[in-house]
């Protein structure tokens, strides 16, 4: 692990919460997805576990990084001792800060440990069955503070930030602004820290439910049902060149001078 390096860290992070400076994050999967984020100068990168290596790190440039920490059976992780493991592998490939869903306990062992961790406060995607499945979190006085008491906690144990997902804007704006934690809106309002969207809504290629607050620049979508058909089409003419003897061509082969092979047949008679 490099420390010491030009790109962001957590305090320059915080230094921009300070001065009220936006925050643009991705969540990315691929390396030509964080190569891009790295040259369009986004400041931070989402970017889960399985997706995380040293060649990912590299591509992501100066992006401020957060590794997502798989969570429970999916990434066999179970004890804090598991997440710590698994919290300084990641760190030494280069992760910034690291997502954690686990119990606050387990959060704390990390903190504990000062490494810097990303909770999830609002809708919880591995939690939303006890708010009532995917919808907004935070829309009555009781559900809002139950928001607000969840962030105050994870202050409470140091934590470095939390995704701020799918509550009201102006609920977001009295969190935010009352919290030492950088938070990550996602469909939270311009008044969280950062706004957090997935590049698959951003190019338009996703193919689960493309949430309220999401915006799309581009279509992918089109261009890879085009790239798909261009490959099929190729795939195609190469069978039919193979069939009718087209390929390989005498151009594809390699030759042999006719005393060589003579020689060589001689020896195989």
């Amino acid at each position: 692990m490099n420390m010491y390096h030009n790109r962001p860290t957590v305090a320059d992070i915080r230094a921009m919460k300070a001065r009220g400076e936006k925050i643009s994050m991705l969540y990315v999967t691929t390396l030509e997805e964080a190569a891009a984020a790295a040259a369009a100068g986004i400041h931070m990168l989402s970017i889960e576990g399985r997706y995380m290596s040293p060649e990912m790190r590299e591509a992501a440039g100066d992006c401020f990084v957060q590794v997502g920490l798989p969570y429970g059976p999916a990434g066999n992780l179970a004890t804090s001792e598991d997440y710590l493991r698994a919290a300084f592998h990641f760190m030494t490939m280069g992760g910034d800060c690291f997502y954690c869903s686990a119990s606050l306990d387990i959060q704390k062992v990390l903190c504990d440990n000062a490494i810097p961790i990303v909770a999830h406060v609002g809708l919880i995607p591995s939690q939303c069955t006890w708010t009532g499945g995917f919808k907004a979190v935070g829309k009555t006085a009781e559900s809002a503070k139950a928001v607000w008491d969840h962030v105050k906690r994870l202050e409470a144990i140091g934590a470095f930030g939390a995704e701020l997902e799918v509550v009201p804007d102006r609920v977001a704006k009295v969190i935010s602004e009352n919290t030492s934690l950088i938070m990550l809106g996602m469909g939270a309002g311009p008044w969280a820290d950062a706004q957090y969207l997935f590049t698959e809504d951003v190019l338009g290629y996703g193919k689960n439910h493309k949430p309220r607050h999401a915006k799309t620049y581009r279509n992918f979508q089109a261009e890879y049902e085009r790239l798909q058909q261009e490959r099929i089409a190729a795939f195609k003419e190469l069978k039919a060149d193979i069939v009718e003897g087209a390929y390989p061509a005498p151009q594809h082969v390699v030759s042999i001078k006719d005393d060589e092979f003579e020689q060589f047949v001689e020896q195989v008679k």
